[in-house]
């Protein structure tokens, strides 16, 4: 069996990644994988170790971590390859949301995550790219990166709860842009709270802000909208906790597009995030593409 390389986050999850090593080590055997790993020692070398890979021959690269991970292993296995053939991905999940494994429908253990990696079987799997950085799940500006601003000088308080005291906190400030988003088929000049562009459905755990989309359709799926008000806003926001009926797609001022590609310009600026990872505190224009296919994921039988 040709092995292959985990690269393995261990500040994931808040630092509990690293704690786990062992048990990652133990499925990965127990999958009876050939593998060497690395650790990722510093914010952005995980860029780095995949690309690393790529060129030593690798043919299955493993992120082992959460969806910033992924991101991070994914733009390293883009640089990497160049013009040559994409090497096979997998995941074994130990972030907080791993939300590409659930959009996926992959197991959240890692015992199971292994046994999948063990069949080598892949889908092509659609990945998005904004300017210069891809991304895997879903990217935001406005409001949702915006929280995570907030979110970073909340120290005391972690998980979910850290996340859902920084939106309160937002919500009260009610931050708005003035944007222009053109689209294949359309365009918009005005007020906008927020914009949500995704590959998969799910997004931090538990919110689905583009409740369509979808991984394999060749498609970008976003939302925007309008909300003037913080009791607006607050309205909104039981939706984006629903996948299906009365999700936040159905909301009068929100709008959801299907496009191959979709460029916004922010008057003021906007902090900007993908995969969850926060890549400007004020950018001003955003150029999104879908390369269809692009990436083999390892998704069992």
């Amino acid at each position: 069996m040709e092995k292959i390389k985990i690269i393995h986050n261990p500040y994931s999850a808040r630092w509990k990644s690293g704690k786990r090593k062992s048990e990652l080590v133990d499925a990965l055997n127990k999958a009876g994988l050939e593998f060497d790993l690395e650790q990722s020692q510093h914010k952005g070398h995980g860029i780095e170790l995949a690309a690393k890979a790529v060129k030593e021959g690798y043919k299955t690269i493993v992120a082992a971590g959460g969806d910033g991970t992924l991101g991070d292993v994914i733009n390293g296995m883009m640089e990497g390859v160049g013009d040559g053939k994409m090497p096979k991905f997998g995941v074994m999940p130990m972030g907080t949301g791993n939300d590409l494994v659930a959009n996926l429908g992959l197991p959240s253990d890692l015992d199971g995550a292994a046994k999948v990696i063990a069949t080598g079987i892949t889908k092509d799997l659609d990945l998005c790219q904004v300017n210069d950085r891809y991304f895997i799940n879903n990217a935001g500006i406005g409001l949702e990166p915006y929280t995570t601003t907030v979110q970073e000088n909340i120290k005391s308080i972690h998980g979910i709860l850290r996340y859902v005291i920084a939106l309160l906190i937002s919500i009260l400030k009610n931050p708005q842009w003035t944007m222009h988003l053109e689209w294949e088929d359309g365009e918009y000049h005005g007020p906008v709270t927020l914009v949500s562009i995704s590959n998969g459905a799910r997004t931090g755990g538990v919110f689905y802000t583009v409740p369509h989309a979808d991984l394999f359709d060749g498609k970008l799926t976003f939302t925007f909208g309008y909300i003037k008000t913080r009791l607006g806003i607050l309205k909104v926001l039981p939706k984006i906790l629903k996948p299906e009926e009365g999700n936040i797609s159905e909301h009068p001022v929100i709008t959801e597009k299907d496009t191959r590609w979709l460029k916004v310009r922010i008057e003021e600026g906007s902090p900007a995030h993908t995969d969850g990872e926060l890549i400007s505190y004020n950018i001003h224009e955003l150029s999104y593409q879908i390369l269809p296919g692009k990436v083999p994921v390892i998704v069992g039988e």
